[in-house]
């Protein structure tokens, strides 16, 4: 197996997040210092520049097709306290929605298994607020104790899990009702529910750690041990199999059956602390990439789990895959994007 540059380009800073069309055929990618790029995902041609927001782009998310002549629906936020919906396939800015001051740092689109329009949650200091295709206000949430950290819809969309500084609620989407709350004495950099139907909610931790809720079980879980924060989580298709950053190897828990208290890990070394992991959408193939430049494929299920392994010119800070697994996009710290084809 072999990872391939299929193309590169060079933006003005360093590329802060990363997000393929659900149809494959676009890549958009933010950096830091404000512009927003979209390139043919496949070819990296037709680059078109978009304004992005004044000071930074902080995130992006393409809302879920729910036809085939529906726009290929892009959300942005950034650190002007705004979120842009743009239609990308015509790279024409739709609509703003104005939040108040504090940066927008997560986006999420309700996930197409729902019924009905898209509905994008986004998050603004402590304020969480449910957003129309249109940028109008569907909902407000009552502020949250702390900044949130983090947002993740449950796969079939019945809720929101949206984690600050002391723990996680889990929102009803449909009567906007706490249906859980979660205490965590802690800050919380990312959280992730398993596929295919929810049945776990992670969260990796600043204290450093990896905490696991069986929330239909009302059971919860502690992972320690880990070098750093955990600020990268993936889960297999699956929902067996959860990757993790936290140091210098891959820890990959075993989360079937009964979960993985009292289970070693397995462990994938790198020889530098890692800064992203990502488990493909469909398939096995596990990407994970360090401080050193190196990004690695890694089977976790075979007894000889290295694939493949690349040196980049530079630290990745996103790993993100094409919808059918066939590229591997990588945004790096030298404000250069990477699109990869596994070969085998």
């Amino acid at each position: 197996m072999q990872l391939h540059k299929v193309w590169a380009s060079a933006l003005d800073d360093y590329v802060i997040d990363l997000a393929w069309s659900p149809d494959g055929q676009f890549l958009a990618v933010a950096s830091q210092a404000g512009p927003m790029y979209l390139f043919s995902g496949p070819t990296g041609e037709n680059r078109r520049e978009l304004p992005g927001h004044v000071d930074g782009t902080n995130a992006l998310a393409f809302a879920p097709r729910s036809g085939a002549d529906t726009a290929l629906l892009l959300a942005t936020g950034g650190q002007d306290g705004a979120v842009k919906l743009w239609d990308a396939g015509a790279a024409q800015h739709l609509a703003t929605a104005e939040l108040g001051s504090a940066w927008i740092e997560q986006l999420a689109w309700r996930p197409s298994t729902t019924k009905g329009a898209p509905l994008l949650a986004a998050a603004s200091g402590r304020d969480l607020v449910f957003l129309h295709a249109d940028a109008s206000t569907f909902h407000r949430f009552k502020p949250a104790p702390k900044t949130l950290t983090a947002l993740a819809w449950h796969p079939q969309g019945g809720a929101l899990a949206a984690a600050y500084f002391g723990g996680v609620c889990l929102w009803d989407a449909d009567d906007y009702l706490a249906q859980k709350e979660y205490t965590y004495a802690n800050g919380i950099a990312t959280l992730a529910w398993s596929p295919p139907a929810g049945r776990w909610l992670v969260s990796g931790n600043a204290d450093p750690s990896v905490h696991l809720w069986l929330p239909e079980e009302d059971q919860e879980f502690h992972m320690s041990g880990y070098e750093t924060k955990v600020r990268q989580i993936s889960f297999d298709h699956t929902g067996q199999k959860l990757a993790t950053t936290g140091g210098q190897d891959v820890c990959v828990w075993d989360c079937a059956g009964a979960g993985p208290e009292g289970r070693e890990p397995g462990m994938l070394p790198h020889d530098a602390p890692l800064t992203a992991v990502a488990f493909q959408n469909r398939h096995g193939l596990l990407a994970a990439a360090s401080k050193d430049g190196v990004l690695q494929l890694w089977s976790p299920e075979r007894p000889q789990p290295l694939r493949a392994t690349v040196r980049m010119p530079a630290t990745a800070t996103k790993l993100v895959w094409s919808p059918d697994d066939a590229y591997l996009a990588v945004g790096s710290e030298k404000g250069v994007v990477y699109v990869l084809r596994v070969e085998t």
